[in-house]
């Protein structure tokens, strides 16, 4: 579903905001170097390669004539160090700004953040994963700039102010008390509702396609005939061309924080379910049902019980013990892995353009049983917040910034980032065609499929594409949202000149056998998305007090360690005393009191679905 809204005055506000940004900026553009279209819109003001570095501008206006380093402190990044590459470039053109990347994922996950906010400092622009503990907390600790302090957000917010009102309400209701503005959420819409997903969904499941044709394609009935079909797929490939042994699963550590095992909880989003944040709950999407997650009808037992069997046949990766995301990454890169549970992984890595045309690469194979959970638009923001840090340095500045990000412009270049291949900049990756649409180009092409192994020319930036990506690992806008400026969606999946082009081998195939252009249609064809309304109470959030909260710290680290223990538990024998001595110490440490709390938290969600229409 493709939700489009009225054009004209939207579209008046990007070229109006274009002007402003313009004197704001002082920084015209300099198109040489580029391989920009010299037929553009009116509203197109994506800054091309070559843009001077902003000097001082006419009085009233920013001054962007000194460089400004800014410290962002991520808890979702997987990456460390200052931004560079392509992204680099254009906010450095734009806004003379250098980031500095902090990631928690990558040094000490809760550890580092309570470290960080013991300090007093969390830097000047500040990522949270979701809005549930640590954002209330830095709220309270006197942690962040409140955005209506001096009519900050009024003076340099003013597009997420007058596209996204829903979003700065839940922001003042929820954590503001009434009135003041500590952050903004994610992937924020337009759209009052519907599946806000793109080409593809957030999960799969995703399997080597050729190696499942190989095989006759055998019909796959519930979660569990995976097993079995992957273990005839890796003994058609033992081995990867490097001369490497494959397997089936390769898990990482780095996501789990200190409660949950992250990748047990995939399977649930494939039955229409998904977690509350923090809670000992997944929640339907679209019913009022909700189940413990150590219960034995949950997903996540399941699944630790669907890992160990695939490591007593030889299917698990053995370094998914230790290893990071960013080794999985290279796993699936280099063709050592043979399921994927979200396409932005394994596809996004192995379907390099040589390996499409042979027929080879990662596709959707889904079970009969699947239903699949779907975030609806969400007008009010998701979960994860963007805040500015109570010590942050030129605050009016990074408002700025912020506040592009969520204008098409912004948006733009950067949709995608935190789900999908960021678009790139225009005249590189993708431009504008005569007719007035986006069209991906040729570099375009080779960049997404093989981002790593894309080297981007020195005056859009250099280095390779995919750390010059926006390393915050945030989307302020739903990618799949249209774009006011070309009446297509901000993904470059879903615009009207990559659906049509030629497909490859591997897509025709993939499009032949399912009856379908995307795995987005095949769910939606066939009835088989869940969409979880994505709405507000009006009130403030529950949040847990102190004694549970480290109560519900003490019971995760318990689940966390002890499941990973249970994956590769030797025998049964061992796999069912691991799983009573967890079940056991949870008890004994009050998860019955987290469980009461959970379902309160239910409940808020369930008030929350009814108010989108």
């Amino acid at each position: 579903m493709r939700f489009r809204f009225r054009q004209v005055s939207l579209l008046l506000l990007s070229m109006i905001m274009v002007l402003v940004l313009a004197a704001c900026g002082g920084g015209n553009s300099n198109n040489s170097g580029t391989a920009a279209s010299t037929d553009k819109p009116a509203a197109e003001a994506t800054p091309a390669a070559g843009t001077e570095t902003t000097t001082a501008p006419a009085d009233g206006a920013l001054d962007h004539s000194k460089p400004l380093k800014l410290t962002v402190f991520s808890t979702t990044a997987n990456y460390a160090g200052p931004q560079i590459g392509w992204f680099a470039k254009v906010i450095k053109d734009k806004f003379n700004i250098e980031l500095d990347i902090v990631a928690s994922n990558l040094t000490g996950g809760d550890t580092k953040i309570s470290a960080m906010m013991a300090s007093g400092d969390l830097g000047d622009v500040i990522i949270f994963g979701d809005d549930k503990n640590h954002y209330p907390n830095a709220i309270k600790g006197k942690l962040l700039l409140d955005w209506t302090q001096d009519g900050l957000l009024d003076k340099y917010g003013a597009d997420i102010v007058k596209q996204f009102p829903k979003a700065v309400e839940k922001a003042k209701v929820a954590f503001g008390g009434g009135s003041s503005v500590f952050g903004i959420g994610n992937n924020v819409a337009t759209n009052p509702s519907g599946p806000s997903e793109g080409k593809d969904m957030t999960w799969g499941p995703d399997l080597r396609w050729d190696l499942y044709q190989q095989l006759g394609a055998p019909e796959i009935s519930k979660i569990e005939d995976y097993l079995p079909v992957l273990k005839q797929m890796q003994e058609l490939e033992p081995k990867n061309e490097q001369g490497k042994k494959t397997y089936a699963f390769s898990l990482w550590s780095d996501w789990d924080g200190n409660y949950k095992m992250t990748l047990a909880k995939q399977f649930a989003n494939m039955m229409g379910y998904d977690e509350i944040a923090d809670t000992a709950l997944y929640v339907k999407a679209d019913e009022e049902k909700y189940y413990d997650f150590l219960s034995e009808d949950s997903w996540y037992m399941k699944s630790l019980k669907l890992y160990f069997e695939a490591n007593q046949m030889g299917l698990l990766d053995p370094d998914s013990l230790t290893q990071k995301f960013d080794d999985v990454v290279a796993k699936y890169k280099d063709g050592r892995l043979l399921f994927s549970w979200f396409p932005w992984l394994g596809a996004a890595n192995y379907n390099t353009p040589e390996r499409t045309a042979e027929g080879k690469g990662f596709a959707l194979v889904p079970f009969k049983d699947e239903l699949m959970y779907s975030t609806g638009f969400n007008v009010y923001g998701g979960n994860g917040i963007i805040a500015i840090g109570a010590k942050a340095k030129e605050p009016a500045r990074i408002m700025e910034f912020i506040n592009w990000m969520y204008t098409p412009e912004g948006a733009m270049i950067s949709a995608g980032s935190g789900t999908a291949v960021s678009n790139g900049p225009q005249g590189l990756a993708w431009d504008i065609d005569s007719s007035g649409k986006p069209v991906v180009t040729d570099f375009g092409w080779k960049a997404y499929a093989d981002q790593q192994n894309t080297q981007v020319p020195e005056e859009y930036g250099g280095g390779d594409y995919y750390y010059g990506s926006n390393q915050m690992n945030f989307s302020f806008v739903v990618p799949a949202m249209v774009n006011p400026a070309t009446n297509e969606p901000y993904d470059h999946n879903l615009w009207q000149t990559t659906l049509e082009r030629n497909p490859s081998k591997l897509d025709s195939d993939w499009r032949a056998k399912m009856g379908v252009l995307t795995a987005k249609e095949y769910f939606e064809k066939n009835n088989l998305l869940a969409v979880a309304p994505q709405g507000f109470t009006g009130k403030e959030p529950l949040t847990m007090d102190k004694t549970l909260e480290q109560k519900n710290k003490q019971i995760g680290t318990v689940i966390q360690q002890i499941s990973w223990k249970m994956v590769f538990a030797k025998n049964q024998a061992e796999y069912d005393k691991l799983n009573k001595e967890m079940h056991d110490k949870v008890n004994g440490l009050g998860y019955q009191d987290v469980m009461d709390f959970s379902v309160k938290k239910a409940e808020e969600l369930f008030e929350a679905r009814k108010s989108v229409k």
